[in-house]
């Protein structure tokens, strides 16, 4: 896996102050990357979108980890 530059997405700005306002993003270039992240970042914490085929990749899907941080995980081919 190779660690890219994380794009900071500000469409969630809601509510009191907090993590909550914008998702962390990883993109990555194997489904079974997206697989493995999105599992290790959902243990524990709400999978918000779970991680399927979508018309702009092959994996996509939103989680907020056990800290209450939202991820989103794409991949990138």
């Amino acid at each position: 896996m190779v660690v890219q530059p994380c794009l900071f997405f500000d469409g969630r700005c809601e509510g009191p102050p907090g993590f909550q306002g914008f998702p962390l993003s990883i993109s990555v270039k194997e489904e079974a990357d997206a697989e493995r992240v999105f599992a290790a970042l959902s243990a524990g914490g709400k999978v918000q979108m779970p991680l399927a085929k979508t018309f702009y990749s092959p994996r996509f899907g939103m989680v907020a980890d056990r800290f209450g941080v939202s991820w989103m995980v794409i991949v990138i081919p």
